[in-house]
């Protein structure tokens, strides 16, 4: 039988952060979870949106157990103002789910001057996963689990000289270095955890081709490119839903047979149940992490240093 929902273990007593849990698969990710009993910390930046999903949510599982955080990815000030109230609430987390993200939208730059995909899919959650990791570390056998896409097999590793592609911008060559970096930093945080000798596991989740709003905001944010169009078109027509679309990073985050290191995927490339992938592109997999940790640590000002957060 293949892995869904129904197998997700007991959550009760845990802690998950998910981010975007307003909508899409952040919102099923979060639905699942709290059905299961997880105390659930809702990260988002529409609070409007966040309190319609917590109805929504709440439909279904009317004891579920929420809490609305608002998070601004694109901006680190809310990044850090986020973290230090998850932290003044909660001592312990045993799930952070990094699923926000925005996709081929046009050349932006958020509120510090980074290009706004790389902002927002990667600094903004190196930044919050960095501040919660002294939590994460307090807690047996935490997991980081990142979410990726298969647009990462056309990214390029991140160029110190030119993180932000001055000069070189495209929607889907921005996209595509953004989810290379999440693909990166969780295999490289999952090294760090070895490294320090901790219970912490760090994995990656892509969704497939899901019909959720991404598509949609990437059509606006673009002004309605073909090829974004395109992919909004094929979501609708072949995508799997939300709910489905979103079992990767649920099985990540709760099979207990998952290991850090791993990566979760549907079955067959975009569609399928979700199963285990292998990591490719394994060639200067290393020399790319490190320049993608310099850069994040540079751009941002936040270590990740995981000796350091598992002492405190």
């Amino acid at each position: 039988m293949f892995w869904n929902a129904s197998q997700i273990p007991d959550q009760r007593g845990r802690t998950a952060v998910v981010t975007g849990a307003n909508s899409g698969l952040g919102l099923e990710t979060a639905r699942q979870l709290a059905a299961k009993g997880a105390h659930v910390v809702m990260a988002v930046r529409n609070q409007d949106k966040a309190a319609a999903a917590v109805e929504n949510i709440r439909a279904m599982a009317p004891d579920a157990s929420l809490e609305l955080i608002a998070l601004d990815l694109s901006a680190q000030a809310s990044v850090r103002a986020a973290s230090e109230k998850i932290l003044g609430a909660h001592q312990r987390i045993d799930l952070l789910i990094n699923n926000a993200g925005v996709m081929a939208t046009g050349e932006a730059k958020t509120v510090d001057g980074f290009e706004m995909q790389f902002g927002v899919d990667h600094l903004g959650h190196w930044t919050l996963t960095a501040l919660l990791m002294p939590a994460l570390l307090r807690t047996a056998r935490a997991r980081i689990v990142t979410v990726t896409s298969t647009a990462h097999h056309m990214g390029r590793a991140v160029d110190p000289a030119n993180p932000h592609l001055e000069g070189r911008y495209g929607p889907w060559r921005a996209y595509g270095q953004a989810k290379l970096a999440n693909f990166h930093f969780g295999l490289g945080l999952q090294q760090e955890f070895e490294r320090a000798g901790v219970g912490a596991a760090s994995l990656l989740a892509h969704p497939g081709l899901s019909n959720t709003n991404l598509q949609a905001v990437s059509v606006r944010e673009s002004g309605g490119g073909l090829t974004q169009r395109f992919s909004q078109w094929a979501a609708v027509h072949t995508g799997m839903s939300a709910s489905d679309g979103a079992l990767p990073q649920l099985r990540a985050a709760t099979d207990p047979a998952a290991n850090g290191g791993d990566f979760y995927g549907p079955m067959f490339v975009n569609n399928g149940p979700p199963v285990r992938k292998p990591i490719f592109r394994r060639i200067g997999m290393n020399s790319a992490i490190a320049k993608l940790w310099d850069v994040s640590e540079r751009e941002t000002g936040v270590p990740i240093d995981v000796s350091t957060a598992a002492s405190s």
